[in-house]
């Protein structure tokens, strides 16, 4: 008896946060990475908002709200390709960014002011900061923590070698 069952995609967890210069740039990395594994790998978005950025603890909850409404990963992107934006105008820009995606801008502006994305927030960040995350982007696949905070140089390789091995592991 054969198992027609596809195996798990890998997981490939990204701390990041969206007035992150380092994080925009780290999207290529993603498109790549999608584009070569297809739904082998689940890149998820984990949410370490920064002092140093005043926006990015709404931004990481207006994520959740874009979630909760379905487009996730569109307004990730979005975002994230007007940090200088975020960081000029802050709250009025995620929503404005939400309206050009066709999602519900009030409630978007209704979720930031009642808070109800905080927890989800706050429980990325803590776990990202009980692994050791200190900067963004860093990255976890297959239990190996890479830190692009520092440096994006060779990481996508080293993030498609460690892919590869997995994706084997379970042939």
């Amino acid at each position: 008896m054969s198992d027609s069952t596809p195996a798990a995609p890998v997981v490939l967890d990204i701390w990041c946060e969206l007035q992150c210069p380092d994080c925009h740039h780290a999207l290529t990395d993603v498109h790549a990475l999608r584009a070569r594994y297809g739904d082998r790998i689940e890149v998820r978005l984990r949410h370490f908002p920064l002092e140093k950025h005043k926006h990015s603890y709404a931004a990481a909850q207006a994520v959740e709200e874009a979630a909760a409404q379905g487009k996730d990963w569109p307004y990730i992107e979005a975002v994230l390709a007007r940090t200088d934006d975020l960081a000029r105008t802050g709250e009025p820009m995620l929503i404005e960014v939400a309206g050009e995606l066709g999602l519900d801008a009030e409630e978007f502006d209704t979720a930031l002011i009642d808070g109800r994305h905080m927890l989800i927030v706050d429980a990325d960040q803590a776990e990202g900061k009980a692994i050791g995350v200190t900067g963004t982007p860093t990255y976890v696949i297959g239990g190996e923590r890479l830190d692009g905070g520092k440096s994006q140089e060779g990481l996508r390789e080293r993030i498609v070698g460690i892919a590869d091995r997995l994706l084997a592991g379970q042939g």
